[in-house]
This record gives structure tokens, C-alpha cells and sequence, in this order.
């Protein structure tokens, strides 16, 4: 059975790497009264604490609905606690805010998870968590991260590359390979403790039923549970111990409490670290571990091997070797199909990474917000003034969902879940296709509409990117498919135009198409926090928020214009969303009665236009990508499908014709582009040009790895504003933020963004699919070289690409010019997928292993070839 076939049944995903990499510090964990989600669990209490709604674990496989997990923890005899999750900073004690400090790489993955391989550098010697938290607490927000590297405890080559590799043997049997190397010169203990344990759902009081772990054979752990097919945990060594306690709380140990009887969470770590007597000698629990120990000498390696299997078997291991063979056969094969155009092995290598990326980043997320906010029967609680999302009792999510990372951003993010979709879909359409499904029910959206924004605080507004992703994942469908799916596309648009209400009805401060939303997940992007509340009357008129509701009203459009070819009832939403993008169009003109609107023609660029009480508007004449967001607003039509639309056409026409007034604002309609074709964009010609002409120059826009989030300009030239006697001042920042607003680890005010990028690609492509060879601008600016829209776009894309892509000197951009990392024989062909850039030199910045959005990259790398 292939990739495909696989595929094409479900169960293959039923298991999968669906643990997270940090639970601790969620919100969904914090019952405090406070609702300090930081400080309620971290790192160092983790090792004890039982969790209320999910795992954590090294390179953790469950069932979906994560009755059973299954990790590895290690130890090189030195540190002060096994490595059962991976180490980092909460938001208080990164100077740029939460950070993990480990080094790992996802090397391969397949849709169905038949075939997973991963590597995680584990140093030999005692791991510096102390020197971190400390040098990273006396840094300032103007100081670079204190990463691991940083700390010299890779220097001399003193670490073990732990490969972890899976492969299913069928749908719940798992082949297990732990390959340790040691990169040193001299000989190195490593402990290797495969776990297994139930997540937790006895404790809270709603019913007494507890599975059990079990003991019968030397180097096997039984494994009884009603719900769970699996029945053992084998070892290939059948000369290790098997060790036993309880997946629950050693509140005696957290808060100092009498000692009570029993075998906690953490006793396997205190047992192999401090010898204690925190183990079960009857061999029975809920948690357990197989304790494999050995020296593996100087530039050596030691294997470990594995079975997790529904089978009870006298020799586990008889088809091992050929079974993880054929998985690695199985995914060579089927990457090799999508890769088939792609002749460069380094292109293969990214792009390949990043599938894995995403695909080791999808995770069980449990989390209901009705039983969160008022506790379990067996633990109560009493919350006290703010409470985060108190709005969203309805909200009651059970899935398998695909996260930024499992790290540093262990929740969903809708947004960012929008652009993961639309790299999912080149490997595995469906999956995409669920995961917009899934945003859109009703224990996930809101009954008034609106999305819920990510688990920190489900109210923040989201750019409203999920029609054109919707949209997007509908085409590539169809394209590899051979038929369009239109019972998708038909589901999510019905709930769509719920949201699409929701943001007209809340968002559209006066009524006048004219949409604010707060930062939008932009963070720190304007002169001011955009959440600010104002004076009485005073408002902010955002160019970006009400050019992405342009684009959303095309987008909804253009469904309806797909879904009208088969119903004709769609016909009237075509219409509907048309008229309703002109409406917005219009007011981005002119706010109001006179009022000064969001485009600047002095300036030839967009801007936010504060609206004060007095009735006069200030323009907050800030160059960002704020102003080229509207852009994104842009559609083309070919005449053909005009054609199959008859009462759609007579209706534009009519307006067209009746409403000039809107339409010279906004479409070169009767101008009919190459190929019959007619253009709806905020931007006519001329004004598309005078964008792009900001947006291609290199002392303002365009870097050698993309398009900045804020102009170079205001390096040297900072911008000033100032409201009620307050002055504010943005300089232009490339890498990490100077400010704590929105925690510190977030910055747009110059660096390097994948989605952003990713979406002025594809506005270009689509403006070159209309004008062709009529409209080219001078390529960088400066450079007297003309080039058209999908020349620019092309170069864009490649200088994005060239982020992960070795340069002349075989270097990396993103790994910002770390000499292990770009020439280290184990280190050079790894990639990590940050996320977001350095706008002068590409160096990863933010999360390190955020493949999420910046996955997009894989598509990048896929059209490319298209105009080679």
C-alpha cells in the first residue's frame, strides 16, 4: 500500500505526532485567580503536574483523541532532571519574550504518518538551564536572545544527534528506531527511556474509570485500555527494566505539602536521577518507561529499537528492518512524485523539510471553555476580575489540529491555520480541506460570527484570510483531484457569510465600509497600540482592515461566482458581495462627508487615518505594509465565466453603467485585459504603480529576502507622532522587537513576513494575468532595468527562497551567519523555519520552529518551476 492509498482511509491518521512539545503555560492549563497562565505551570514544575486537557513529549505520537501517549525522554547522567520535553522561556523571562532553547529538526513525515523522522542534539554535558534563564534576564529588549549555541556547549562537538524514526507497520503498529551518535571524542552515557502513559481524565471527578499499565515479560510493558487497540510496548533488547508510577500530581513535592503514599508523575525522574524510591514495585501504573542504558564511545552510535503494536508476539522484531525500509521507500516515493519538476536537491531538501515541519506540527487540542471557566467537580474554582475568554463558553474543541508550532505556539492561530491550509493542500487536500471545516462550526465560531482568534484571547480580530484560503485549498483541490469539490466550497462559504456579517456588523465603526479590528496580527505595526482605547468619539480608520474586507468581499464573490456555475441560486451572493466591494472601495476613497480618505496622492501610498472627536482626521503618514495591503483586494474575471453567469453580468452591468461614480474609483472593467479578461482592484493603473514603485525600492521595501514589513527609511529617519500630548516614534527595527507590546516576541516594524509576502506573490501574479506586458515598473527601483508583474513577483519569491537556500559560499541566510550552522557536516542541511526574518539579512527571528505559516515557502518553491 502507497502514500495514496493510505490516504484514502482514515484510519492511518488515527495515530499520529499529536503531542505537544509544551503544555505548560497555556491558558487552557491555568487556574489561577489571576489568570497568569505563565505563572501558574512552568518548566521546572512540569516534571510534576498532571495536566488538565493535553500532553507534552520528545518527538510524542497519541491517538486523536489522546488516550494514550507515547515519547521519549532521555539523560547523559549529568543533568539535574531526565530531558522528558524540550526547554525554553516563558513570556517574563525571554528578553524578547517566550523562546525555546533547544536545537532539533524535522527531517521527514508523510501525510498518514506511516513515516516520521526527526533529530534532537542532546549535549553530553550538563545542559545550561540556569546560564540561560539568568544571561537572557539581565538582557535587554535592544540585546539579541541568548540562544544555546550561544552558550559554547556545542563548540567542541560534545552532543549526541538523537535520530528518532517511525514507521507504521498498519494503522496502529509502530516500528520505533532511536539511532545515537556520538559527535565527540570521547565515550558518553545516554539513557533512552521510551515512555507510555494516559493522558489524565479520572482525576476531575466525572467518573472513576483508570486504565492501567502492566508488567508481565522482561522488556515489554503491557498495555490495557477498552478504548485503545495497542497492547504492548516491546524493546529489541529484552535485557531492560521496565519502570512504573502514577500520571498524577506530586502535590507533596509542588507546594510543600506532608508526604502522602503513592508514585507520582515525576517518579521515573526521580528514581534515575536521584535514586529514590519513586517507583512501583508491583510494576503496575499509568505512566511507564522502558529504561535502556549504554556508553555509546567517541564517533560511535548505539541503536535502540522499538515496537508499539495491537499484536502480542514471541518475536516483535522479525520484520522490522524490512518494514521501516519500505516506510522510507513509501515516503521517498511519494515526495518524489510531488517534487518531480524540481531538478536543484537543494529546492527538494527545503521544500521536503517544511512538509515535514507542518506535518510533526499537528497536535490534539482539547479545550473547553465552559468547563475551563468554572472548574472540575473534584477541583473547583473562583476566578477573579479579568478572565480570559469568559465570551466563549460555547467553545469546546476536540481536534486534531495544525498549530504554528508545539512549542511556542502549542494553540492555533486562525490566520496563520488559513495560509498552513494552503501548503497542506499540495501534500494532502483533505486534511486541509477539514481544517477549514473545522474552524467554522459551531463549537468553534461564535454564534454572532466571528472566528476565535487563538487560545491567549479568542475576541482579538484576525485578518478575515479564510475565503481566500478557502478558495485557494478549492483550486489545488481540484487540480489534483480532476474534480472540484463543491460540497466544500458550498459548507464553508454558508459560515462564511456569518463572519462576514459579524465584521460589518462590529468592525465598521460608523457604517460607512470603513473597518478597523485592532492590530489585526500585525502586533506592534503602527505608531501606537491599535487596540488603544481612545477618547470619546475618537477612532481609528485602519487602511489595512478595510483593505482586507475589500479582499474578503472579492473573494466571497468569486465563490459564489464558482458555486453559481452549478446553482444558480448563487447568482443574487455574486452580486451581493460585487456591490459590497464597491461600497468599501469607495469609502477608502472618501471617509465620510470630505472627510480626508485613507490613500495619499501627495505620498502615492495608503495610510490609518485617525478620526478625532472634533470631527477633523489626522493621516498617520507611516510607510508600512499596512499601505500595501490593498493589493490584496484584487480580482480578475475572464469574460467566459461572465458568460455563464447571465443574470450575475446584466446586474454589473447595470451598476457599471448607472454607478460610475464607484467604478472609476476601483475597476479598469470596460479596459479588457490579455486574453478577454476584466480587472476589480482598489488599485486602478496608476495608483498600483506609484505602490509598487515604494514597494520595489531598496532603501524602503524590497530587501534581498523580500518585502520588509515597514520602509528602511525610518532607520535613519524615525517617524513621529504625537496624540493627547503623547509623542510616539517608530524607528525601523528588522529583527526583534525594542518593546514589550504584545509580549515582546513579535515585531512588524521591518522584518521579513511569509504570510504577507506569500499574499504580494499572488496579488502580482494576478495583476500580470490581466495586464500582461501593458504595465511593467523598473525592477529594483533605480536599476533602469523594466520588468512586468510576474517578472517582479518571480525575483520576490526567489529572494524569499533564498532565506533556506544555500548561497555562492554555502551559506543560509535564516541561520544569521552562525558558522556550526552553515558548515558543520550534521548541521548545514537542516533547515528551521522561523517565524518571521531579518529585514536586512534574513536571519531567523521569533519562533524557531514555526513552520506553519512559513511553510508557504514550499509553495513558493512549487510554482516557481512553472516559469522556468
Amino acid at each position: 500500500m502507497n502514500e495514496e492509498e493510505k490516504l484514502r482511509n482514515p484510519r492511518w491518521k488515527k495515530w499520529g505526532p499529536y503531542v505537544s512539545h509544551r503544555q505548560w503555560g497555556n491558558v487552557r492549563e491555568d487556574y489561577s485567580t489571576n489568570g497568569d497562565a505563565w505563572g501558574f505551570t512552568g518548566h521546572d514544575t512540569a516534571e510534576a503536574w498532571t495536566y488538565r486537557w493535553a500532553e507534552e513529549g520528545i518527538a510524542g505520537i497519541s491517538d486523536e483523541k489522546q488516550q494514550m501517549c507515547f515519547a521519549f525522554s532521555f539523560w547523559n547522567k549529568k543533568d539535574i532532571r531526565i530531558k522528558e520535553r524540550f526547554f525554553g522561556l516563558s513570556n517574563h523571562q525571554g528578553n524578547h519574550g517566550e523562546d525555546i532553547k533547544e536545537i532539533f529538526y524535522y527531517l521527514d513525515n508523510t501525510p498518514s504518518h506511516s513515516y516520521m523522522k526527526m533529530v534532537y542534539k542532546y549535549p553530553i554535558n550538563e545542559f545550561p538551564y540556569e546560564e540561560i534563564i539568568n544571561v537572557n534576564g539581565q538582557r535587554s529588549k535592544n540585546e539579541m536572545e541568548y540562544e544555546i549555541i550561544d552558550t559554547g556547549i556545542f563548540d567542541n562537538d560534545e552532543y549526541f544527534d538523537i535520530f528518532i524514526e517511525y514507521a507504521k507497520a498498519g494503522e496502529d503498529d509502530f516500528l520505533i528506531r532511536i539511532d545515537v551518535h556520538n559527535r565527540s571524542d570521547k565515550p558518553a552515557p545516554i539513557v533512552v527511556l521510551p515512555t507510555v502513559w494516559y493522558r489524565n481524565n479520572w482525576v476531575w471527578g466525572y467518573n472513576d474509570y483508570k486504565a492501567n499499565l502492566g508488567f508481565s515479560k522482561q522488556g515489554e510493558i503491557d498495555i490495557h485500555h477498552d478504548s485503545i487497540s495497542i497492547k504492548k510496548l516491546y524493546s529489541r533488547n529484552r535485557n531492560v527494566d521496565a519502570l512504573f508510577c502514577e500520571n498524577e500530581t506530586n502535590r507533596a513535592r509542588l507546594f510543600n505539602l506532608p508526604k502522602t503514599e503513592g508514585f507520582f508523575k515525576d517518579g521515573i525522574n526521580q528514581y534515575i536521577t536521584k535514586g529514590l524510591d519513586t517507583i512501583n514495585p508491583k510494576k503496575t501504573g499509568t505512566k511507564a518507561s522502558l529504561h535502556c542504558e549504554e556508553i555509546v564511545e567517541a564517533h560511535s552510535n548505539k541503536v535502540f529499537e522499538f515496537r508499539l503494536s495491537p499484536h502480542i508476539m514471541e518475536d516483535a522484531f522479525w520484520d522490522f528492518d524490512e518494514i521501516i525500509n519500505h516506510r522510507k521507500q513509501d515516503s521517498d516515493d511519494f515526495y518524489a512524485n510531488i517534487q518531480k519538476d524540481i531538478e536543484n536537491e537543494d529546492e527538494r531538501n527545503v521544500q521536503r523539510q517544511a512538509f515535514a515541519g507542518l506535518l510533526w506540527n499537528k497536535q490534539f487540542y482539547h479545550y473547553n471553555v465552559g468547563k475551563w471557566l468554572k472548574g472540575d467537580p473534584n477541583f473547583p474554582i473562583q476566578r477573579k476580575g479579568y478572565v480570559r475568554n469568559s465570551d466563549w463558553e460555547h467553545l469546546h474543541n476536540k481536534d486534531i489540529i495544525s498549530m504554528p508550532d508545539k512549542w511556542e505556539y502549542p494553540w492555533y492561530a486562525t490566520w496563520d491555520l488559513a495560509f498552513h491550509c494552503v501548503s497542506f493542500c499540495v501534500i494532502d487536500s483533505e486534511f486541509a480541506k477539514n481544517q477549514l471545516i473545522t474552524l467554522t462550526k459551531e463549537w468553534y465560531m461564535h454564534p454572532n460570527g466571528q472566528v476565535p482568534a487563538y487560545e491567549w484571547n479568542f475576541d482579538d480580530v484576525n485578518p478575515p484570510v479564510h475565503a481566500w484560503a478557502t478558495f485557494r485549498v478549492f483550486k489545488i483541490d481540484e487540480k489534483n483531484n480532476g474534480k472540484p469539490d463543491l460540497a466544500f466550497l458550498e459548507r464553508v462559504f454558508q459560515k462564511l457569510l456569518l463572519n462576514f456579517t459579524w465584521w460589518v456588523n462590529r468592525k465598521d465603526y460608523n457604517g460607512n465600509n470603513i473597518f478597523g479590528g485592532g492590530f489585526l496580527g500585525l502586533d506592534n505595526i503602527g505608531a501606537f497600540d491599535r487596540n488603544m482605547e481612545f477618547n470619546e468619539g475618537e477612532h481609528l480608520e485602519q487602511a489595512d482592515g478595510t483593505s482586507w474586507m475589500a479582499m474578503y468581499a472579492l473573494n466571497m464573490m468569486r465563490i459564489s461566482m464558482e458555486l453559481a456555475i452549478h446553482n444558480p441560486v448563487y447568482e443574487d451572493m455574486a452580486i451581493k458581495f460585487f456591490e459590497h466591494y464597491l461600497y468599501i472601495a469607495e469609502a477608502m476613497e472618501n471617509i465620510g462627508d470630505g472627510k480626508q480618505g485613507l490613500w495619499n496622492e501627495e505620498d502615492g501610498f495608503f495610510y490609518d487615518v485617525l478620526q478625532l472627536s472634533n470631527g477633523d482626521s489626522v493621516s498617520l503618514k507611516l510607510r508600512s505594509i499596512v499601505g500595501l495591503i490593498p493589493m490584496f483586494a484584487v480580482e480578475v474575471v475572464e469574460h467566459s465565466m461572465l458568460e455563464k453567469l447571465p443574470e450575475f453580468k446584466k446586474r454589473m452591468e447595470w451598476i457599471l453603467k448607472n454607478k460610475q461614480d464607484l467604478t472609476k474609483l476601483v475597476s479598469q472593467w470596460y479596459v479588457e485585459g490579455e486574453g478577454n479578461k476584466h480587472l476589480l482592484s482598489i488599485l486602478r493603473k496608476t495608483r498600483l504603480t506609484k505602490v509598487l514603485t515604494r514597494l520595489v525600492d531598496e532603501s524602503e521595501f524590497l530587501s534581498d529576502y523580500g518585502i520588509r514589513a515597514m520602509s528602511k527609511f525610518y532607520e535613519e529617519n524615525p517617524f513621529r507622532f504625537t496624540v493627547h500630548d503623547q509623542e510616539h516614534i517608530v524607528y525601523y527595527t528588522p529583527a526583534e522587537s525594542d518593546s514589550r507590546m504584545f509580549g515582546g516576541n513579535s515585531n512588524w516594524r521591518g522584518p521579513i513576513w511569509f504570510p504577507i509576502n506569500f499574499l504580494i506573490v499572488e496579488s502580482l501574479q494576478r495583476f500580470h494575468f490581466f495586464f500582461g506586458d501593458a504595465l511593467t515598473i523598473e525592477y529594483p527601483k533605480g536599476s533602469g532595468v523594466q520588468k512586468n508583474l510576474e517578472e517582479v513577483s518571480k525575483d520576490i519569491s526567489d529572494r524569499l527562497c533564498h532565506i533556506f537556500l544555500k548561497d555562492e559560499n554555502g551559506n543560509r541566510a535564516f541561520n544569521g551567519g552562525v558558522d556550526k550552522f552553515n558548515n558543520d557536516p550534521h548541521f548545514k542541511d537542516y533547515i528551521m523555519f522561523f517565524e518571521y526574518f531579518h529585514g536586512d539579512n534574513g536571519r531567523g527571528v521569533g519562533a524557531s520552529h514555526q513552520t506553519g505559516w512559513t511553510s508557504t515557502v514550499a509553495k513558493l518553491i512549487q510554482p516557481r518551476l512553472t516559469h522556468r
